[in-house]
């Protein structure tokens, strides 16, 4: 049996699935498949149910709470950090509502952590890689930045407005900010879904075990981000939540979703893991 699994191109999610994608881990009777696509197209992906397994956003994981199983490793949080808003010229918090702001996507929990940050704002959907340069290039007058770009966007002349995890510490009490996720679909059968959730466990703690080897492979999707600036992004998001969400971790995903559906921008949401 063919199990697909759908990850970002990106430093942290090569990581998590570096002893997968190397085939030192395996399953007798099951083959791999790794999907690489932006975070976006994951949701958009996981929507129609289309992969076995993958990463998604917590935003979009609200639509597809019947269908996908959360498994309890491969969530990137971020402890007092997160996303960025960043803008070429001085812009205050207040000014944002009033400004149009690129997103990487509008299931993004970037995007829903904006909205829960400063109300509606007037969004431009832009892919994540192409966000700064817009930004630099005044297409927009400010944007918002997932992965590397929240350490590297000092490099494009741009300034912090907002970091939403330093928000999201202030707002919640100092619980982690939850962003990605990695679930698996309901219909394979719980035992099926619990073993490939202790597979992908293993995977992350096989990265533990061989950081070198394992930087070295994440390392092609670093989009030209230097060895040391690609091992601090991986710090920040592949961290003791990642290995096992924990009771901090779930606390922080409830939070999110009650304070999401109270402001009315959820749908009630049940979790389920495995």
């Amino acid at each position: 049996m063919k199990i697909r699994i759908g990850h970002s191109p990106d430093p942290d999610d090569a990581f998590m699935f570096y002893a997968l994608n190397r085939k030192e881990l395996t399953m007798p009777g099951f083959s791999f498949e790794h999907v690489i696509e932006d975070i976006q197209t994951l949701n958009e992906r996981a929507i129609n149910t289309e992969l076995e397994i993958t990463a998604i956003s917590a935003h979009a994981f609200a639509y597809v709470a019947s269908k996908y199983y959360l498994m309890r490793s491969g969530a990137s949080m971020g402890f007092n950090y997160g996303p960025v808003v960043v803008s070429r010229k001085k812009i205050s918090k207040d000014e944002l509502c009033s400004k149009e702001i690129a997103i990487p996507g509008k299931l993004t929990t970037a995007g829903l952590l904006l909205k829960l940050a400063i109300g509606e704002y007037s969004a431009r959907v832009i892919p994540f890689d192409k966000i700064m340069a817009a930004v630099q290039a005044g297409e927009v007058q400010a944007g918002l930045v997932i992965h590397e770009g929240q350490i590297t966007h000092p490099s494009f002349g741009l300034r912090k407005v907002i970091d939403l995890g330093e928000w999201w510490h202030d707002e919640t009490g100092g619980l982690p900010v939850p962003l990605g996720l990695d679930v698996v679909r309901k219909d394979l059968g719980k035992s099926l879904a619990t073993k490939l959730s202790k597979l992908l466990k293993n995977s992350i703690e096989t990265g533990f075990n061989n950081k070198e080897d394992a930087v070295t492979y994440a390392m092609q999707y670093s989009r030209g981000t230097d060895r040391v600036t690609t091992e601090k992004f991986i710090r920040m998001y592949v961290n003791r939540l990642t290995d096992d969400l924990r009771t901090e971790g779930v606390q922080a995903l409830e939070k999110l979703y009650e304070m999401s559906f109270v402001k009315g921008l959820l749908p009630r949401v049940h979790l389920e893991f495995v």
